[in-house]
């Protein structure tokens, strides 16, 4: 399912661009699920990166759309971004916060689904897995094949990433679920290691990009075996 933000202060332009997403979801078989903003402030407070696309007009009264998109392009660097507007050098601008194209005023079906098109185009070719984590103030979308090995410490849960290390609370179990599937393992309590960086396994440690990450006795057998059948998995 493909979940689409609409930010457009204007209700009947509103109201068609999601009669246009509905025509188009019934003529591609593809389920769509559509939230609305009034304003640009509406989505960019307590935004949390749960959009594959956003249709975001650039012309409104308390947050235009060009600094609500690159509120969210720091929060989010994988969401794509459509500019709805009456005024076609906003597109250049656009660039700057990585928009994928722009639809200008008033819109029609036929130019409307060709963005569409290659929005989705963008978005299936990605095919990525995501996590996103609560942290202080907010949230961080995180590619997971990006995510190294995520670390207790009590009740705190810091995940190593390429990015840098983001502090969040929670529990090992509950992130072991959510990656259920995904090729992480538990190196011992303390550890859930994504098998895909590991570079090897040397004096009972899980080497990941430089570090040695302790592998618990009870768990090491087990450990290498899931290891063996991932690169099993990657070599097929």
């Amino acid at each position: 399912m493909l979940h689409i933000a609409i930010v457009e202060d204007d209700p009947s332009y509103a109201r068609q661009l999601q009669d246009y997403l509905g025509r188009y979801s019934r003529e591609s078989g593809e389920p769509i699920e559509v939230t609305v903003y009034t304003d640009g402030d509406e989505i960019v407070e307590g935004y949390r990166a749960q959009f594959d696309l956003i249709l975001l007009d650039v012309e409104m009264p308390f947050l235009d759309g060009m600094t609500a998109a690159e509120e969210i392009r720091r929060r989010d660097s994988e969401v794509v971004i459509i500019f709805i507007t009456n005024m076609a050098q906003y597109a250049i601008k656009g660039y700057a916060v990585d928009a994928l194209d722009y639809v200008l005023k008033p819109v029609s079906y036929f130019a409307f689904t060709q963005r569409l098109e290659r929005a989705v185009a963008r978005m299936k070719r990605r095919e990525r897995k995501y996590l996103v984590i609560p942290v202080k103030g907010g949230s961080q979308k995180v590619d997971v094949s990006l995510l190294y090995y995520v670390e207790s410490q009590g009740h705190t849960l810091l995940y190593h990433t390429a990015a840098g290390v983001y502090s969040s609370t929670g529990t090992m179990k509950e992130v072991e679920a959510r990656l259920e599937g995904l090729h992480f393992f538990r190196g011992n309590n303390g550890y859930l290691i994504n098998l895909e960086p590991v570079d090897g396994v040397q004096d009972g440690s899980a080497l990941v990009h430089g570090e040695q990450l302790q592998l618990s006795r009870p768990r090491r057998a087990a450990f290498m075996e899931a290891l063996t059948n991932y690169l099993g998995e990657v070599v097929k």
